[in-house]
């Protein structure tokens, strides 16, 4: 009787026909992910939701992560121990990674306090030649607090919750962010509208994304200039 072979060993990274330059060509954007950390409250969730609602208006092809969404699924199994929040952080980062190999721009959102997971998604993007943006939400503590849009905070100071980020478990703030967004100060369309400019300098997303028709034209009707499309939200 064989044995069970389980070894990544005989594993293989298979690599498609289409090229990250045709995925470009044809969908008028390039693949990235955009990676929003910060405590709860700070603003992750409304960021993304609003960067991809402009994005999709754009033309361009974008999906957003949420970190209560992942838990209720594919994330189930884990917890919030300092291991368990690893490797919850360790398994998006493969998700958003295969996002952008897709061509899509991932915008995930997940508080992700420790900074060597985040520095080992960044390194898992990198070793695959993928843009990774590590975009620091930043909103003071008490702030963010007196925000508490589920309630979380009032609960960790009563000690129903343990291990919270940034009452009794650490949030080790990014060193050497892309962006840094000022939540506090700084409303929903401008911190918008400084994404959409970090990736229009660097060539991800041009002026007015476009895609590609089937027959290899572009069609830009559905494209929407940023200051076309103002998005009424308050950070929460």
């Amino acid at each position: 009787m064989g044995l069970c072979e389980d070894s990544a060993s005989n594993l293989h990274w298979h690599t498609g026909a289409v090229t990250a330059e045709e995925r470009t060509r044809f969908l008028g954007h390039g693949g990235c992910t955009v990676w929003l950390s910060g405590l709860s409250g700070s603003g992750k969730s409304t960021l993304a939701c609003a960067l991809e609602q402009t994005l999709l208006q754009r033309g361009c092809q974008a999906y957003r992560l949420d970190g209560d969404n992942i838990r209720l699924g594919l994330n189930r199994d884990l917890g919030f121990s300092a291991a368990d929040r690893t490797e919850n952080i360790r398994r998006i980062g493969e998700v958003s990674k295969l996002f952008a190999d897709s061509g899509c721009i991932c915008l995930t959102a997940f508080i992700s306090p420790y900074r060597k997971d985040r520095d080992a998604v960044r390194a898992l993007h990198e070793a695959a030649q993928l843009r990774f943006y590590e975009v620091y939400v930043a909103c003071p503590l008490a702030v963010a607090e007196q925000r508490d849009p589920k309630g979380l905070y009032k609960k960790a100071r009563a000690g129903q919750i343990k291990c919270f980020t940034g009452i009794d478990d650490p949030y080790e703030e990014p060193e050497h962010p892309e962006l840094r967004l000022d939540t506090d100060s700084r409303c929903v369309e401008a911190c918008v509208q400084q994404v959409l400019q970090m990736l229009q300098r660097d060539g991800v997303v041009p002026p007015r994304c476009s895609r590609a028709t089937a027959n290899g034209s572009v069609d830009g009707t559905a494209a929407v200039a940023a200051d076309e499309t103002p998005i009424a939200v308050v950070l929460n």
